[in-house]
Formats: C-alpha cells, structure tokens, sequence
C-alpha cells in the first residue's frame, strides 16, 4: 500500500508540474508554447477550453505513439485527463500570477521549461505509461536512434505551425520554447540520471496486475 501511494503522489504531483508549466508559459505573456499555440488554435475553431483541447490532442497523439510501439498504461489515460483538469483548475484558482513586463515574463517562461521537464521525469518514471507528447517523443527517440534535444524541437516546431495556422498566439516566447525546451528535458533528465531509452513501461493490464499486487501487499 506504502509503495502504491508512492507512486500515485509522485504521478499526481508530475501531472501537477506539467500543467503549472503550461499555465506559467501562459502568464508570462510572452507567447504559449507550441503545443499550447496548437491548444490556443483548437478554441478558436471549436469553442473549448484549453484543458479541453489539450485532452482532445493527447486522444490523437497517443494513438500515433501506440502505432510507433509505446505502451499505453494507465499513466497514459490518466495524463491525458488530469493535466488538462489541472491547467483548467490552476486558471481558475489564480494562483500563478500574470507577468506584466518583460523581465518577469521571462523569468517566468523559462521556469515553466524547467517546471514542465520536471514534471515529466516525476510521472515517466512511475513506468505507468508515457504521456501523449512525451510518449511520441520517447518512440521517435528509439526509432531513430537522434537525441532528446533534436527530437523534441522538430515536434515542438510541428505543434506551432499547425497551431498558429489555427490563430494561436505565437510571441517570442513560443520561439524560446521551441528552441530550447530539448535541452531542458535532456538537462533535468541528465541531472537525475534518468534514461528514458532503458525504461519499460507497464500498459493497462500489467498496471492493474501492478496495483493489486501492491495492494495486496
């Protein structure tokens, strides 16, 4: 029971991450980052909110990544939900401030890269399952043999076109993002010495085996 605690705070507080992250990148005013330029984009055209959407592009993308070999666990399903319920939540609370110049809206849009990528080795180290995004990256990683860095920017890059086509706000920060946030995943990841290539993850069944022997236990 101790150890399935364990990992359901270490999941909810990696989706908590993530979804701060997303909402820092929004409140820096400096430009969402691609893949919210892509959420940004699905609101104007169909009138959802931005957790909304984000759940609605995580349902596409791991599809795509469960085609390319990764596993869909319950860490999967259950990143799909919750981050989008957080990013909503966290608007709605207010509890991460608005950046009204430019210094702090950068510091603030930096953090959230760092903010996210930890976010990211808190719940794909749980071995539940990889997000949507993260999942698709982690495939083309091991598809391709290229590291983190590169693999992600051309996603990120992939994200923005389709999204500010749609009429999501790209700024400079968005650009920053695209550019950079590669390299702080590989950074937080290399500082933990955490190996995304060598984890096995469990799907949904293997998951539920997890639980109840952890349960049982």
């Amino acid at each position: 029971m101790k150890k399935l605690l364990s990992m359901m705070l270490r999941l909810t507080l990696g989706f908590f991450c993530c979804a701060a992250g997303t909402v820092m990148a929004l409140n820096s005013k400096l430009g969402l980052s691609p893949w919210d330029v892509f959420h940004q984009g699905l609101t104007n055209v169909i009138g959802i909110t931005i957790g909304q959407a984000s759940i609605l592009v995580g349902i596409v993308v791991v599809i795509i990544a469960s085609i390319l070999g990764i596993k869909v666990g319950l860490g999967t399903i259950a990143n799909m939900i919750v981050i989008g319920c957080f990013i909503d939540l966290i608007i709605y609370i207010k509890i991460i401030p608005v950046c009204n110049n430019l210094v702090a809206g950068t510091i603030m849009m930096i953090g959230s890269l760092f903010v996210s990528a930890v976010g990211s080795y808190l719940y794909i180290g749980c071995g539940m399952g990889c997000g949507p995004r993260d999942g698709l990256m982690i495939a083309l990683v091991k598809l391709t043999g290229k590291p983190i860095s590169l693999i992600r920017f051309f996603i990120e890059m992939g994200a923005l076109i389709i999204g500010w086509s749609l009429g999501g706000f790209a700024g400079v920060g968005t650009f920053i993002t695209a550019f950079t946030v590669g390299y702080c995943v590989q950074m937080v990841y290399k500082i933990f010495k955490f190996d995304v290539k060598s984890l096995s993850h469990r799907n949904i069944k293997q998951g539920v085996i997890y639980i109840n022997q952890c349960l049982l236990g």
